[in-house]
């Protein structure tokens, strides 16, 4: 049997099995056994698609015959297409707008794939495959979902009618060592001068929050920052979709939220997993990220005993994400006082760290800001801002090149310092 025919065997296999509308329900043994009636029909029709094809059929060997059935059913049950792409470790991001058109990111570039899915069908199975064994539902009355693959991988799904070019996937892929301070000074996002000052800081307590585009790599830096962590302390996680890879700390509980189920309830929200954090006595309390009205749960948790606090935000820049912090807080609490909404933020802030992704596609840290507090006469926050990143004079368009520099202004809430006994200046 030729390699093109064998090929084309598969495909029309396929194409047969993906007409069964209880494909999704069969289970393992009764889907080979179904891949195999239809191989057998499509064999007894050979001689009706012509003398060449009845040959080619007459050739097949019991090896081929398993290849082609191990084929048809990796296809259904496994992540055909999809599979393969995320099997190459250089693949950072997988974008699929539709059956016929998958983009990925490697090395920061947007790259569009010769592959494709056969038909819609075949994407919208594997799109339940994964969706399903997460314990999650995407259909057409539920066609937004957020869920993860087995590798950890984050997955946002939005399926027809709101997606209006077929099923909508996108995937960001995390690497399968946990990120560390070592390899963001490596690939030149800190120095080691400013790994040691947020050692300090971490080990200090103090509430840190790291802000960014989507992209600029806000979870990867959380996962660093939480190697400093001590060992002894117990910390509780808390995401929408678990990425956060912390490795360093024995007693560690991992809390993830859960969408509403098909009757409208059982929605576990971030706000809930933080009110129930609280009750677990821990030491800290890291969110993946803060989007809505979670964030007054969170600061209030900060300001009543929680130090040492992490988390991340969408933000263009530090005075946008206190900004953006206003207004998801107003999201949970509307009536309260903006000026105490922002006292409130002020106080439960220490620290902001900003990255951004520059137009060579590289992720920078761009400042390490202290936050002082908030003055009522001006309005305006009072930052102090502690490295800032410099472009050097060898910096082009296509090439950013450049380091965080110390700022000649020194950090002045020590007390957090003092108390966990570090003396040393920042």
């Amino acid at each position: 049997m030729t390699e093109k025919f064998r090929d084309e065997l598969i495909a029309r296999v396929k194409t047969e099995i993906h007409r069964d509308p209880d494909l999704t329900v069969l289970s393992d043994e009764e889907l080979r056994r179904r891949i195999e009636t239809v191989l057998d029909g499509i064999a007894g029709r050979a001689n009706i698609d012509g003398p060449e094809a009845a040959r080619e059929m007459a050739s097949m060997n019991f090896r081929e015959r398993r290849y082609i059935l191990d084929s048809v059913f990796e296809a259904i049950r496994g992540l055909g297409i999809l599979g393969q792409i995320i099997a190459d470790p250089d693949i950072t991001e997988v974008m699929i707008n539709g059956y016929k058109d998958i983009f990925i990111e490697k090395a920061g570039k947007l790259i569009k794939t010769t592959e494709h899915f056969e038909s819609r069908q075949e994407l919208e199975t594997i799109i339940t495959k994964f969706v399903s064994q997460a314990g999650r539902v995407v259909n057409e009355s539920e066609p937004i979902v957020d869920t993860r693959l087995e590798d950890g991988s984050r997955v946002n799904v939005v399926m027809p009618p709101i997606a209006l070019n077929g099923p909508i996937v996108t995937i960001r892929r995390f690497p399968k060592e946990a990120m560390t301070v070592e390899k963001l000074i490596a690939y030149g996002s800190i120095t080691p001068e400013v790994a040691e000052v947020l050692r300090l800081l971490v080990t200090a307590r103090y509430n840190i929050f790291v802000s960014g585009g989507t992209g600029s790599g806000k979870t990867t830096f959380l996962n660093a920052l939480s190697n400093f962590i001590p060992r002894d302390e117990r910390v509780i996680t808390i995401e929408d979709s678990a990425e956060l890879q912390i490795r360093n700390v024995d007693n560690l509980v991992r809390l993830e939220t859960r969408n509403a189920g098909p009757d409208g309830s059982g929605a576990v929200p971030i706000r809930s997993l933080i009110r129930s954090a609280l009750r677990m006595r821990p030491d800290r309390i890291v969110v993946g990220e803060v989007r809505g009205a979670e964030a007054l749960d969170m600061l209030q948790a900060m300001n009543t005993g929680h130090d040492g606090s992490l988390s991340t935000g969408h933000a263009n820049s530090t005075r946008d994400m206190m900004s953006r912090l206003e207004t998801m807080v107003l999201q949970g609490a509307d009536g309260l006082p903006l000026e105490a909404i922002r006292q409130q933020i002020a106080s439960a802030v220490d620290i902001v760290i900003h990255l951004a992704r520059l137009r060579d596609k590289s992720r920078k840290t761009m400042e390490i800001v202290e936050v002082l507090g908030y003055d009522a006469s001006s309005r305006t926050y009072s930052f102090n801002p502690l490295y800032e990143f410099t472009e050097s004079a060898d910096s082009t368009k296509t090439k950013v090149k450049g380091k965080l520099v110390r700022t000649d202004k020194p950090m002045q809430n020590t007390f957090k310092l003092e108390s966990a006994g570090i003396y040393t200046k920042i």
